[in-house]
């Protein structure tokens, strides 16, 4: 598919919390739900076209064993994209990968540069395997997968995989590279990497730019250490001015973001709506600047504003980076605004990450209507599948003894959390396509400060999903099926929305590209990129 043409968002988001951005990685289906989604089918019925369907495939080749091992990585702390750390292993049922929900992703075809792959080629040729056909170590010698072949075996998959390059395109070069490391074949690997860098760049199309972070993924797991990724990428620590640009921009120019403000204030304004006492409790409060229209909202609702607003906002070091300041400028913030509108109102402060939240950190206090936001949070919180400990499940259940009216989840429609390398990878391209595809349609290809955002916003995450495994990898989304199983099992029911939420949506999405999809089903809300689910916001009690 060829990229998106460039296009200017006709408007700039009113509030704007760039931090917000924390949970949302870029922001899949195209493998398919977990089992758990129970077949759920998605579809843009409301639109000409018919858009992505979400599906429960088969399970197919047992790719259990060839995992690299765990990488371990600066990458695994928390970057200015993902504030919060988790902690997770692989082990999930693995699913065929057809492109039949995904964005087509688009390919950069190397045909007409034949000569100059074959020349490129011949001297890797000669660097890897010798003038005289033996196998010599490369410059990936830190790799150790797996025992040498012989020298007559190394020649024929060496030559296949030279006939082969050409016809390639930059989608199927980077799945053949995750493929061949996967199988740890580390000259045919090499090979692949040395390619795709002569086909990638920062400055591209989207495909173009995607392929330059997953190159370096795939860098960083060959090495197994994703230390060196942040020279490759320049990608040091920004300042917090710095940050908050950055993050400025994807948060203008992109609607994932606001989708999740949009939803979870339009639920929680109407369950709300005749309560005397609120309290709400965010497990990722950043800059609060969520809460500015919900309480302009409640300052005018029917009846008069609510007796007593209290928020309590849930943080961690990196949102004090982005901010410049502990979470005493958001409550400052809010309480001047709140006082403006005429609402008593209250802020506690619970300078922590969710995975330390106890009941006490809360102060639940009586007759208070309650309600909890997660937004893009819960995937960073570690699961079963990491420890007995089981952070995100605990955390579900925690909020549900507090009796909340209700709870708002938005998260990623991906699936990372459990898949092995390869599928993930897989994953992560097809999810990710669809993100710098949207991206590329506000602004222009040789943007700096788009590319900038994307480097220090974007980029890192990519790589830690591709190339960390284990307690080192911090980014692990799981579609709307495996949400609602975790929910239910922690005691919830669905809290269904009403038109008036998902009209709410619809009108924040006036704003942006025409290509943004909104559709409900069973109750939640399903933000796309043409035929992509990028983002799903549902509410609980």
């Amino acid at each position: 598919m060829q990229a998106s043409q460039n296009r200017q968002a006709s408007s700039m988001i009113h509030e704007m919390d760039p931090y917000y951005l924390s949970g949302f990685h870029v922001l899949g289906n195209h493998v398919s739900p977990d089992a758990s989604s129970q077949g759920n089918s998605v579809n843009f019925s409301s639109y000409k076209d018919q858009f992505f369907t979400l599906e429960s495939f088969p399970a197919t080749a047992d790719l259990s064993g060839s995992n690299s091992p765990s990488t371990g990585s600066v990458l695994s702390s928390r970057s200015p994209f993902s504030p919060q750390g988790s902690q997770s292993c692989s082990s999930d049922q693995h699913h065929s990968f057809e492109n039949t929900c995904g964005s087509p992703m688009s390919g950069c075809s190397v045909t007409d540069e034949d000569n100059d792959i074959k020349h490129k080629l011949k001297e890797l040729e000669i660097s890897l395997l010798g003038p005289e056909s033996d196998i010599v170590d490369s410059c990936y010698c830190s790799f150790r997968g797996g025992a040498h072949r012989d020298a007559s075996v190394a020649r024929r998959n060496w030559n296949q995989v030279v006939e082969m390059i050409p016809k390639l395109n930059l989608q199927d070069t980077l799945i053949h590279c995750a493929q061949a490391i996967h199988d740890s074949d580390l000259n045919v690997a090499t090979l692949f990497m040395d390619v795709l860098g002569q086909m990638v760049s920062v400055s591209g199309d989207p495909s173009q730019r995607l392929g330059a972070y997953l190159l370096e993924g795939l860098r960083a797991r060959l090495e197994r250490s994703g230390s060196a990724i942040y020279k490759s990428l320049k990608c040091k620590e920004p300042t917090s001015s710095e940050l908050m640009s950055y993050m400025s921009i994807l948060f203008q120019i992109c609607p994932y973001f606001k989708f999740g403000y949009t939803s979870a204030n339009a639920v929680i304004r109407e369950a709300m709506v005749n309560e005397p006492i609120i309290h709400i409790i965010d497990f990722q409060i950043a800059q609060g600047s969520q809460y500015i229209s919900l309480i302009q909202d409640l300052a005018n609702r029917p009846g008069g504003p609510p007796a007593l607003l209290r928020i309590t906002g849930v943080d961690d070091s990196q949102s004090a980076h982005a901010r410049g300041g502990g979470l005493q400028i958001v409550g400052q913030n809010l309480a001047q605004l709140a006082q403006s509108k005429g609402i008593p109102f209250q802020f506690h402060a619970a300078a922590m990450s969710g995975c330390d939240v106890e009941h006490s950190n809360l102060i639940i206090q009586p007759g208070e209507a309650l309600a909890v936001n997660f937004p893009y949070t819960l995937h960073h919180m570690p699961d079963e599948s990491v420890s007995t400990q089981n952070h995100r499940d605990r955390l579900l259940r925690l909020v549900k003894s507090l009796s909340p009216k209700v709870v708002t989840i938005i998260e990623q429609e991906s699936n990372t959390n459990t898949s092995p390398f390869l599928l993930r990878f897989i994953e992560t391209l097809d999810y990710y396509t669809a993100m710098f595809e949207s991206i590329d349609v506000a602004r222009s290809r040789d943007d700096k400060q788009r590319i900038r955002a994307e480097q220090h916003c974007v980029a890192r995450d990519i790589v830690n999903m591709v190339a960390c495994e284990g307690f080192e990898r911090v980014e692990r989304h799981e579609l709307l099926g495996k949400w609602r199983m975790r929910m239910r099992m922690a005691g919830f029911t669905p809290y269904t929305m009403s038109p008036s939420v998902t009209g709410a949506v619809r009108n924040m999405l006036r704003d942006f590209n025409e290509n943004y999809r909104l559709q409900e089903v069973d109750g939640a809300i399903y933000l796309g990129w043409k035929n992509r689910a990028m983002a799903t916001a549902s509410a609980w009690r």
